[in-house]
């Protein structure tokens, strides 16, 4: 993701990663306090009103799939992910009970289960304990649901160290040093497409968990990029998840990396994709939820840490089409700042990605233009009260917002990043009260 260059100067001493929320995993546990925000907010602090948030709701953004010019209503509500009593179909690790199929990395069994060719939901077990290496699930694959088999989702770790900052061919070379991907896997064109990449780095291949499919649900388990604070505060991409296609699923997982940690993608510029997360936590420091899928995220935790960069981090990213409503919808959330930013609260909840735009400059109605709500959600110290909102990546374009009475919504000579009823220290602007 090309970006506006945030310079910060590295901290001493990396601060601890946060293995529990409020339980390792858990739920984000936002609170009902009442809220002191009150519409329309200011040109850099803009608030919704009721009227104005209720067509904003999960049902809305999951509501509509297809293509950006011609959608069609294709009604998707999410039922809870359920892997208890499930007798997995391919189990990584020890075997255990009735459970069969056994493999030692989670991509040979996601190979075994592409090979199987079965239009059913498949179910893979990963076993408790640390596994290292890429995991790809290719589009052709069905319906896969991927679940750790521990008691927490701390307890199964996908961890692999990438930088966006590496060559094609030091990527292949890291990656696939005894041939974990050979021509003729179901994910051997999703490794090739990286390493013969002619750019002189990675871009979004730099991650670790990488699903196409649709219909793919993760669960119950970490996804780590460990590049974490080992480079200094400048561009490195890291993506610990992204995800393709349609209708992808994750809920009680941990993600984490720093900058770019989820990466909620679509095929092409002219389709959707809809994301629905619930019940987890993504950490990162600069752009750590980004993308131009519809994604909907509920009662999770999005913490910003200061262990790389101590100033100026942002956590949401959205590149939405300036034809498309919906971009991001934050509900019943927490967003957090360490304790790095407590003194000098400089991060940012979000700004837009106009991806694409670099050359020419933002124009409006034809470049992406990030949506995001962020509704009903606990936002915490840290955050720049007044300006929390930064400029676009890519173009640097100031962030803007209409408060007029009369405002269009999707107005592009503006942006489109909202708050509505959010609560908590970091929900107060101290110009306005609101």
């Amino acid at each position: 993701m090309d970006r506006l260059n945030i310079r910060a100067t590295r901290t001493a001493g990396a601060l601890a990663l946060a293995t529990t929320l409020a339980g390792a995993g858990g739920p984000a546990s936002a609170t009902s306090s009442p809220s002191p925000q009150r519409p329309p907010g200011t040109i850099t602090r803009p608030i919704l009103s009721r009227a104005e948030a209720a067509p904003y709701s999960p049902r809305a953004y999951l509501s509509r799939a297809g293509t950006v010019t011609a959608p069609t209503a294709d009604p998707w509500t999410p039922q809870p992910i359920r892997t208890r009593g499930i007798t997995a179909d391919f189990v990584v690790g020890p075997v255990s009970g009735t459970d069969s199929s056994r493999y030692d990395t989670v991509q040979q069994a996601v190979n075994a289960a592409v090979r199987t060719g079965r239009t059913d939901r498949i179910y893979i077990k990963v076993q408790p304990g640390t596994y290292v290496g890429t995991v790809y699930v290719p589009a052709p694959a069905g319906p896969i649901t991927l679940y750790g088999g521990g008691a927490r989702p701390d307890q199964v770790s996908l961890d692999f160290t990438l930088d966006a900052t590496i060559t094609p061919a030091d990527y292949a070379a890291l990656v696939n040093p005894s041939g974990q991907y050979v021509a003729g896997d179901p994910a051997w064109e999703m490794f090739a497409s990286c390493a013969g990449r002619t750019a002189s780095n990675l871009g979004g291949c730099a991650t670790v968990l990488w699903a196409q499919s649709a219909h793919f649900q993760l669960s119950n388990l970490t996804v780590r990029n460990t590049l974490l604070d080992s480079v200094d505060s400048g561009t490195h991409q890291a993506i610990a998840v992204r995800t393709d296609g349609d209708r992808a699923q994750l809920e009680s997982v941990r993600l984490i990396s720093r900058q770019d940690t989820a990466y909620f993608n679509t095929v092409d510029i002219s389709t959707t994709a809809r994301v629905f997360v619930r019940d987890s936590y993504i950490e990162g420091d600069t752009d750590f939820v980004y993308g131009r899928a519809t994604a909907v995220f509920e009662n999770t935790r999005f913490a910003v840490v200061s262990s790389r960069k101590p100033t100026n981090g942002v956590v949401f990213a959205p590149s939405t089409d300036p034809a498309w409503p919906y971009g991001f919808l934050v509900v019943n959330s927490r967003i957090t700042a360490d304790q790095g930013y407590r003194t000098a609260p400089t991060a940012h909840l979000g700004r837009a990605w106009d991806a694409g735009a670099g050359s020419t400059g933002y124009l409006p109605g034809r470049s992406p233009n990030g949506q995001l709500l962020i509704r009903n959600t606990h936002l915490g110290n840290g955050f720049d009260a007044i300006a929390p909102w930064a400029p676009a990546a890519t173009t640097a374009r100031p962030f803007t917002a209409s408060i007029s009475p009369d405002r269009t919504l999707d107005d592009s000579a503006y942006n489109r990043l909202w708050e509505h009823a959010n609560h908590g220290p970091g929900a107060v602007s101290p110009t306005t009260g609101s």
